[in-house]
């Protein structure tokens, strides 16, 4: 197998394990059921991974890394801070069963009991609150935003968002989508001063 090949395959398995994960939960993903979804023998499975925990944490960190690609292509973009407030909030907030909150809702109760989880998700966690404050801050350096903390104003949204994805992806139908982002839009507005996001 070419190195080339290799690596298409890993890719390819890290999203099949990430379905699989959002499916079946971290605690009840085999090894098995990966490759079975995949196409693969479980052999190859395990020629990328030295065990389930490996595949494990390896899939969890190749979501983390899609995810935090797609926020830093959106704090990097050339717009207005009130602009990448308004991208960041539509990227973060939750929209019912998503795979990404479905994983990390479970990645943060594994993280209770591994160290990897742990370390990957509370770097995933603190990008997030870095680069909303980064926003925030450019809003407050231009004057379209007014907080005194942005920081804290970063914790406090991410903090709201997280309850709400919590609350809309293990129970369905508990608040609606246009519901939720009405009070994540609220919440974000006077946060940075605003009469609306």
């Amino acid at each position: 197998m070419t190195r080339r090949t290799a690596e298409v395959r890993l890719d390819a398995l890290l999203r099949t394990a990430i379905d699989v994960i959002v499916e079946r939960g971290l605690a009840n993903t085999r090894t098995a059921d990966v490759a079975a979804a995949a196409g693969v023998s479980q052999a190859l499975v395990f020629y990328h991974f030295a065990s389930k925990e490996a595949l494990l944490a390896q899939a969890f960190a190749y979501a983390a890394e899609q995810d935090l690609a797609r926020l830093d292509a959106v704090v990097k973009a050339p717009a207005t801070p009130h602009e990448k407030l308004k991208k960041i909030i539509k990227l973060y907030a939750p929209v019912g069963r998503s795979k990404s909150w479905a994983i990390w809702i479970d990645g943060w109760s594994q993280a209770l009991r591994s160290p990897e989880f742990e370390k990957l998700s509370r770097k995933l966690d603190l990008k997030w609150k870095e680069s909303l404050t980064e926003v925030i801050s450019a809003g407050v350096s231009d004057a379209s935003f007014t907080c005194d903390d942005p920081a804290g104003a970063a914790w406090r949204i991410t903090a709201l968002i997280d309850g709400l994805a919590v609350q809309m992806t293990v129970h369905a139908k508990v608040a609606s989508r246009a519901q939720a982002a009405e009070w994540i839009a609220l919440t974000v507005a006077r946060e940075v001063g605003l009469d609306r996001l």
